[in-house]
C-alpha cells in the first residue's frame, strides 16, 4: 500500500513537471515574437513623439542596466513581473490618448496573453522574484511612470511619455530575451 502511494506521488510530480516544462517552452519560442509585436504596436499606435509634448518630456527614466542585473533569475519570472507591471499600467484611464484604438487594443491583448502564458510557466502562481535589486528597481521604475500619469492627470502628453518609456523598456527586454533564450 505504501509503495502504491509513493508511486502515485511520484507520478503526480512527474506530470506537473512535464506540464510546467511544456509551457515554459512557450517562453523560448513565443515570448520574443510577442515582444517584437508589442514594440511595433507601441510605435504604430501613436507615431513619433508629438512636438506639443516636447516641453513636458522628461529624461529617460528606464534604468539601462535593469535586465542585466537579473543573473540567476528564471526568464519566465523576470518576464512575468515586467509584463504584469505593463498590463497594470495600461489598465489606467486612457481617455485622453489620441492613439490608434485598434493598435492600442491589440497591444493590450498581446500583453494580456503574455501574462497568461507566463503564469502557466511559473508553476503554482509563485511569481515573486527573489527580491533582488532588479525587482525593486523595476517596481520603482513603474511607480515613477504611475507618478507621471497622476501628476499630469493622465493627459495625452503624460501617456506619450509613458508610451516612449515602455517602448524603451521592451527594447531593453528584447536584448535580455536574446541574451538568455537560445533557439
Amino acid at each position: 500500500m505504501a509503495v502504491l502511494k509513493w508511486l502515485s506521488i511520484c507520478l503526480t510530480l512527474f506530470c506537473q513537471g512535464t506540464a510546467a516544462s511544456k509551457h515554459c517552452r512557450w517562453t523560448q519560442f513565443r515570448l520574443r515574437k510577442l515582444n517584437d509585436v508589442s514594440i511595433g504596436l507601441l510605435s504604430d499606435m501613436g507615431g513619433l513623439f508629438p512636438l506639443m509634448c516636447a516641453e513636458e518630456n522628461v529624461e529617460q527614466m528606464f534604468p539601462e542596466d535593469l535586465y542585466k542585473n537579473t543573473e540567476g533569475e528564471d526568464v519566465s519570472v523576470v518576464a512575468l513581473e515586467a509584463m504584469r507591471y505593463v498590463e497594470q499600467l495600461y489598465n489606467n484611464s486612457l481617455t485622453s490618448v489620441t492613439w490608434n484604438k485598434t493598435n492600442l487594443n491589440m497591444f493590450q491583448n498581446v500583453i494580456y496573453r503574455q501574462v497568461q502564458n507566463l503564469e502557466l510557466c511559473v508553476v503554482g502562481g509563485v511569481w515573486e522574484s527573489s527580491g533582488d535589486g532588479w525587482s525593486v528597481t523595476l517596481k520603482t521604475y513603474f511607480n515613477k511612470l504611475n507618478t507621471v500619469l497622476k501628476e499630469k492627470e493622465h493627459s495625452a502628453c503624460a501617456w506619450e511619455i509613458v508610451r516612449k518609456e515602455i517602448r524603451e523598456n521592451l527594447v531593453q527586454f528584447k536584448k535580455f530575451i536574446d541574451s538568455r533564450v537560445k533557439l
